[in-house]
C-alpha cells in the first residue's frame, strides 16, 4: 500500500468554468474566480478570493455588508466614461453624488491562452472582453498573472499585467470619483479589501509610515500590515505599480483597503488605442520593514 506525495512546490487546479485555485505544498495561496456569479449591480468581474498566506493566514474579503461590490483583490475602474467597472453606485458630477444607475458593467472571461505551472512558478494568460450594461463592448483585455512562491521571505508574489485596447469606436475616459469631485476618493485599479480584523493597521511607503493620513501619498510602493483574530500574528500586503509613480488610495482606521491610484487624474484611451498597467502584490507572513518591502517591490 503506497500514499500518495504530497506537492513540493507551486500548483494549479482547474475548476472549469469557475476559477483557478493555487497552491504552495498543497496549502492555498488563492482562488481565482473568472465566472462570477455577482448580480449586474456589483459589476461582474474576475478576483482572488480567498487569499491566504504562505502559513495559512487569510488575508481577503468577500462582498462586506457595508459594500458588497468588494471582492478580495480586483481590477475594478470606477468611472469609465459614464460606465461603472466597480460595482454598487456611480459617482458623477452632475448628480452631485452618488447614484445607483443602469451603468454597471461586466468583465467577461473569453478564454484562457496561457495556463502553465510548474513548482516554482504559475502563468496564466486570460482574455477578458469589458462590456457596458448597455451591452457596448469598451474595452479587449489581455491579462496575464505571475505567481512565484518566496519561502525564504516567508511570502509569495503576484505580477499581473493588463493590456485595455479601446474598441468603444471614441475615446473613453477613465477617471475616478476624485476625478467626479469627491477629494480624497481615488479608488479605481487594482483593489485589495482586508479582513475586518486589520483594521487599525500599520500602513508604509519607502519615507514615512501611518494610518489613513498617507491616502493621497505619491510613492513606488504601499505596504499595509495588519493583525489576525486568533493567533495575533500579522501579515503584511505589498503593493507596486509598475507603470509609474502613483499616488495611492488607502483606508485603515474604519476599514482595510489598498489601491494604486492609477486615476487620481482622468486618463484618456484613444479609438483603437490600448493602455497597459503593471502591478506587484506581495503576500507575506510578519511585519515587514521599510528595506524589506523595497527589495520585494523592486
Amino acid at each position: 500500500m503506497s500514499t500518495e506525495p504530497g506537492r513540493v512546490g507551486l500548483a494549479l487546479t482547474h475548476e472549469h468554468d469557475r476559477a483557478l485555485r493555487v497552491t504552495w505544498r498543497d496549502r492555498e495561496l488563492f482562488r481565482y474566480v473568472y465566472q462570477p456569479w455577482d448580480e449586474q449591480r456589483e459589476s461582474p468581474r474576475p478576483y482572488l478570493h480567498p487569499m491566504w498566506t504562505l502559513d495559512g493566514r487569510p488575508v481577503s474579503l468577500y462582498r462586506p455588508h457595508d459594500h458588497v461590490w468588494h471582492k478580495g483583490l480586483s481590477l475594478a475602474l470606477a468611472n469609465v466614461g459614464t460606465d461603472n467597472f466597480w460595482g454598487g453606485p456611480t459617482y458623477l458630477r452632475g448628480y452631485g453624488g452618488y447614484a445607483q444607475l443602469p451603468n454597471n458593467g461586466t468583465q467577461r472571461h473569453d478564454r484562457f491562452t496561457t495556463l502553465a505551472a510548474d513548482d516554482h512558478r504559475i502563468a496564466v494568460e486570460e482574455d477578458l472582453t469589458w462590456i457596458a450594461q448597455d451591452g457596448r463592448p469598451v474595452f479587449a483585455e489581455q491579462r496575464s498573472l505571475d505567481v512565484v512562491a518566496l519561502p525564504e521571505d516567508s511570502a509569495w508574489r503576484l505580477d499581473l499585467t493588463t493590456a485595455l485596447h479601446n474598441l468603444a469606436g471614441a475615446e473613453v475616459a477613465i477617471g475616478s470619483p476624485e476625478t467626479e469631485g469627491r477629494e480624497g476618493a481615488a479608488y479605481s485599479g487594482l483593489f485589495w479589501r482586508g479582513p475586518r480584523s486589520f483594521s487599525g493597521g500599520t500602513v508604509r511607503i519607502p519615507d514615512a509610515e501611518g494610518t489613513d493620513e498617507l491616502n493621497g501619498a505619491q510613492a513606488p510602493w504601499m505596504a499595509f500590515t495588519g493583525r489576525h483574530d486568533g493567533d495575533g500574528e500579522q501579515t503584511t500586503v505589498l503593493m507596486a505599480d509598475h507603470t509609474g509613480p502613483t499616488a495611492w488610495f488607502v483606508r485603515s482606521e474604519v476599514y482595510a483597503v489598498l489601491c494604486p491610484a492609477a486615476f487620481a487624474q482622468v486618463r484618456t484611451v484613444g479609438p483603437g488605442e490600448t493602455l497597459t498597467l503593471r502591478y506587484r502584490v506581495v503576500v507575506a507572513d510578519g511585519d515587514l520593514d521599510h528595506k524589506t518591502c523595497a527589495r520585494l517591490a523592486a
